[in-house]
């Protein structure tokens, strides 16, 4: 592979930004960080004090430029990954929705196969959203193929990818919901906790069981009332429980985002896109899980008027969140860290650091891509 020189760039660091500086790739990797930094042989891009950030890494989204995961083939899949490299994605899970036995085994050939490409964001696994949820928070997901948990063979039903992230958004309060999380946990899954209406006492069972994580933050959740507190006020008052959230302006306003920073700070949030296969072609019409969702100003609604996911990727999230003063220091741990910690991939991606992946994202001065490398080569280059 191809060595790097990456001149004049303004690296965001853990807890800093170093501006000026050089950064070696070589063989996939990392391999040297500093004002002065030489590698001869190495093909040089000077990114002129572009802002280089860690690439972003996406753990909710359902499919991008026409394209659902549920229902795509390997090749289909290259291609949201072709796209999202261009967004300055690096890494992502594509999220299925609930659904029968085999469309999902069918979606998990697809993405087994295409995990081996060598070309756009890395595929990583698997989320399920569902079908362990509760119908009463069902938002777009489609109730008929919710299931409750009666047993280990529940969990194998669901196919996985080998060698891969295996993820699962679920609500405890279901039959059988913590001792779901209980097996799961045992099985090496992500647990996150989702499209829920748990007690604060289910909720603390959950969390002992093993689930640390909450999808799409106060969406697809009972709201925060003061006489029953419930998810929304047990995830802002856990240290120990992470969040992720969809900042576009429409799943939560503004004036939330701020005070979700403000109360767990950027250790405690991941963004996600929650992008469903409208994502990058404009308003309009689209079919998508067997049904009309329309889009309009970035707005996307079903027929019964529920928002049905986004239509932002993950550089949107962050372009937003930007918008209100949250820095990229902090924005890295947000997109890129703290998805890869929730993931156990913080050993080898999700920041800047001598002996990680050269998964890096270059961004000029509208927040705009220069250019994105994957494992050290160039998925993206303007």
């Amino acid at each position: 592979m191809k060595s790097l020189l990456l001149k004049n760039v303004n690296a965001v660091l853990p807890g800093r930004v170093e501006n000026g500086v050089s950064i070696v790739v070589a063989d996939g990797m990392i391999a040297a960080i500093g004002g002065d930094e030489t590698a001869p042989g190495a093909e040089v891009i000077d990114l002129a004090r572009a802002t280089l950030l860690p690439g972003l890494i996406d753990v909710h989204i359902h499919g991008a430029v026409g394209i659902d995961v549920m229902d795509a083939s390997a090749e289909q899949l290259g291609e949201v990954a072709d796209f999202l490299a261009t967004q300055g994605v690096t890494g992502w899970v594509p999220t299925f929705v609930p659904a029968a036995d085999d469309n999902y085994a069918s979606g998990v050939d697809a993405i087994a196969e295409a995990a081996q490409r060598e070309a756009g964001a890395r595929v990583l696994g698997v989320h399920y959203e569902g079908p362990f949820v509760n119908s009463q928070q069902c938002g777009a997901l489609h109730t008929e193929y919710f299931r409750t948990y009666s047993g280990s063979s529940d969990v194998d039903r669901l196919p996985l990818p080998s060698e891969s992230v295996r993820m699962i958004t679920l609500a405890p309060e279901i039959d059988g919901g913590v001792e779901l999380v209980r097996e799961l946990k045992s099985r090496g899954w992500v647990i996150s906790i989702g499209h829920t209406r748990a007690s604060l006492n289910i909720l603390d069972q959950a969390l002992a069981a093993g689930a640390r994580h909450m999808t799409h933050f106060m969406n697809a959740m009972a709201p925060l009332h003061h006489r029953a507190p419930g998810p929304i006020a047990w995830g802002m008052s856990q240290d120990d429980v992470t969040l992720d959230i969809i900042a576009d302006g429409i799943h939560l306003d503004p004036f939330m985002l701020r005070l979700l920073l403000k109360l767990k700070g950027e250790q405690g949030i991941s963004l996600i896109s929650d992008a469903i296969a409208a994502t990058g072609k404009g308003n309009g019409d689209y079919q998508i899980w067997g049904e009309t969702i329309s889009v309009k100003d970035g707005r996307t609604s079903n027929a019964a008027g529920s928002i049905a996911g986004s239509v932002i990727t993950m550089l949107d999230a962050v372009r937003l969140m930007h918008s209100l003063d949250v820095s990229y220091v902090q924005l890295a741990q947000m997109a890129s860290l703290n998805p890869a910690r929730l993931l156990s991939l913080d050993h080898e991606c999700g920041s800047i650091d001598v002996g990680k992946r050269a998964d890096l994202v270059a961004l000029d001065d509208a927040g705009d891509v220069k250019l994105t490398l994957v494992g050290g080569r160039v998925a993206y280059s303007l």
